[in-house]
């Protein structure tokens, strides 16, 4: 029996990797870190923007490293535990973290800033050109 899916169509060719990406993210479940997707209004005729907004708190700049791999966004936490200290209690865990978001086509990462314990990360996509081309035919006897 054939699974059907969203791009099982004859008509969509090359979506393979679309669809490996969708069930990727269908089967991750971690919720660490909360972050918000925000969307930035167009202004002065720029391209509309977007603002990932990850909460980080305890994390310094030199724990995280946030880089883009092929079509992903990809934000890392790390931190290192300090033996130096005693706890009488430990409810704030020193926990590592990866965070991917998968990128349409075109976009691009401004860039990132960490503030009161919240990591931004800031994204646009240009305008395309739209691109018509003729197809020649060639007729073969």
């Amino acid at each position: 029996m054939s699974r059907m899916t969203p791009f099982s169509s004859p008509l969509l060719l090359g979506f393979d990797a679309m669809e490996k990406t969708l069930e990727r993210l269908a089967k991750s479940g971690d919720s660490y870190p909360p972050y918000n997707i925000e969307r930035l209004g167009a202004a002065d005729g720029k391209a509309e923007r977007l603002r990932i907004t990850l909460a980080v708190a305890g994390f310094a700049e030199s724990d995280l490293d946030v880089t883009t791999e092929e079509n992903q966004l990809i934000v890392r936490g790390r931190q290192s535990d300090d033996t130096e200290r005693e706890f009488l209690h430990r409810g704030i865990a020193a926990r590592q973290f990866q965070r991917c978001f998968v990128l349409a086509d075109g976009m691009r990462v401004i860039g990132a800033e960490l503030k009161n314990g919240l990591l931004s990360v800031d994204l646009d996509r240009p305008e395309s050109e739209r691109l018509v081309r003729k197809i020649n035919i060639s007729v073969k006897d």
